[in-house]
């Protein structure tokens, strides 16, 4: 008769219930003719308790006590209001007062990391001399990591970002589109792309779905998306690259000016934003708890800035750069502070790059030639997405890539794409993982990469 129930679900409106729970060991204390146990489901817990009585002989409290941690066990009893508050567990109220367990899976004895040792606050662990877990043991047992109340909370956030992103775009008429992954030739030039053998030839991985996205505009489909991987051979020994990401890409027709798309793409962003403040609460404020960070702001509508005024609030505070020189990592970071500062925001524009620093098919500016029509988007001082608007005149673009030195019969297929009649289109790819990170304020974007890639991890 009795129900299986979530733990999340053991509440002081489950009193007195008989019910049925699957979890793992957390923890274990035998004391006396009373066992406690506490059992976990992802990133909820609660406390269990086998003592010896009607339903528990003395052998049932030995046999819980020695089960192994992170076994997966089958436990039978009745929901309890707790005495007092249970420290330590998310089921503070009530505790499950155990008649019957049972070993589902046994986990081995020695385990290659402790949880709670991997959901310790680095400075806590610094003070009292506790241990921690550094990056590369977490990564080289990610299976284990991955259970930690911060890991579950930081997946389950990234999940809801995918499916607001689509939830969103879906509504503003957006169609979902899926491109191939293994193409002809290198989708943003240039060598940082991974070379596959593919027959009697070479493929690339594709380091963007932009050619497919631009070649469904051409097609009629006026507003396209995807979500995929991405691939870029490059040094990614940094704290926000790797060689695998998740790209959540947009491409967009408009009808008078490229704005219109940077605008849709801003609030979709926005409208992300605000559903992860009202749906995931429970997982920002776990995370929190490990990692320390200041709740993300963001204005509405978006603040967006030109480049050169980028550049003027960076000479102010005393950075030497050019007008048609690229933003270094330290100025980004620098003009993310300022733009905090000055605009009390986290998530702002930056449009109008000079033309001199973006790929050849992005369209100058009309107005002036140093210029062009493109943009990108930052979180907490870190860009998160370029875009453009493409050229989408075949001489046009055939000009700029002779300009830019690029092999034409290369990118033949890309230019032919634009012969037959292509609206005027923006776009822009956002790196999944990075929004994650940011969002949350983590330092490495491998926090956030359920299973990393980069030039010295190729495993697990």
């Amino acid at each position: 008769d009795r129900v299986l129930v979530r733990i999340k679900d053991l509440t002081l409106e489950k009193a007195d219930q008989e019910v049925w729970v699957r979890g793992r060991i957390h923890t274990s204390r035998a004391k006396g003719k009373q066992c406690f146990l506490v059992l976990r489901q992802q990133q909820f817990n609660i406390q269990a308790l086998v003592a010896v009585g009607q339903h528990a002989s003395k052998q049932m409290v030995k046999f819980a006590a020695n089960i192994t941690k992170e076994s997966i066990v089958d436990v039978e009893g009745v929901v309890r209001k707790a005495y007092q508050k249970v420290g330590g567990c998310t089921q503070q109220d009530v505790e499950l007062h155990v008649q019957r367990i049972y070993v589902i899976s046994s986990a081995e004895p020695r385990l290659p990391l402790q949880l709670d040792d991997a959901v310790r606050p680095e400075v806590e662990g610094e003070e009292d001399g506790r241990a921690t877990v550094n990056q590369d043991t977490r990564l080289d047992n990610r299976i284990i990591d991955l259970r930690t109340s911060t890991s579950q909370a930081i997946f389950c956030l990234q999940s809801g970002i995918c499916q607001l992103f689509r939830e969103t775009l879906i509504r503003k008429g957006f169609v979902e589109i899926q491109t191939p992954k293994i193409i002809s030739a290198a989708s943003e030039g240039g060598a940082n792309v991974f070379t596959v053998s593919y027959f009697k030839t070479s493929a690339y991985l594709a380091q963007s779905p932009q050619l497919y996205k631009q070649m469904c505009i051409c097609a009629d489909f006026d507003k396209v998306f995807c979500v995929g991987p991405v691939f870029r051979a490059e040094d990614s020994n940094t704290h926000r690259h790797l060689t695998e990401f998740v790209g959540l890409d947009i491409e967009m027709a408009f009808n008078y000016h490229y704005h219109e798309v940077v605008d849709e793409i801003a609030d979709t962003l926005v409208q992300i934003f605000k559903g992860l403040q009202e749906r995931f609460q429970t997982e920002i404020q776990t995370v929190g708890k490990q990692f320390p960070c200041e709740p993300f702001k963001f204005l509405e509508p978006t603040l967006r800035l030109e480049y050169r005024e980028g550049v003027a609030m960076l000479r102010e505070a005393g950075v030497e750069m050019g007008d048609e020189e690229d933003l270094s990592t330290p100025n980004e970071k620098l003009l993310g502070r300022l733009v905090k500062e000055k605009y009390d925001t986290d998530f702002y524009i930056l449009d109008k790059y000079p033309l001199a620093v973006r790929p050849f098919y992005t369209m100058p500016d009309p107005a002036n030639p140093k210029t062009s029509n493109s943009y990108d988007m930052f979180m907490r001082g870190e860009e998160i997405l370029s875009g453009a608007q493409r050229i989408h005149d075949p001489q046009l673009l055939t000009e700029r890539a002779k300009h830019h030195g690029i092999d034409l019969e290369k990118i033949k297929a890309y230019i032919d794409s634009f012969r037959f009649g292509a609206p005027p289109h923006a776009g822009g790819g956002i790196g999944l993982e990075r929004v994650t990170m940011l969002f949350l304020g983590l330092h490495n974007v491998r926090q956030t990469s359920m299973f990393p890639r980069d030039p010295k991890r190729l495993t697990p």
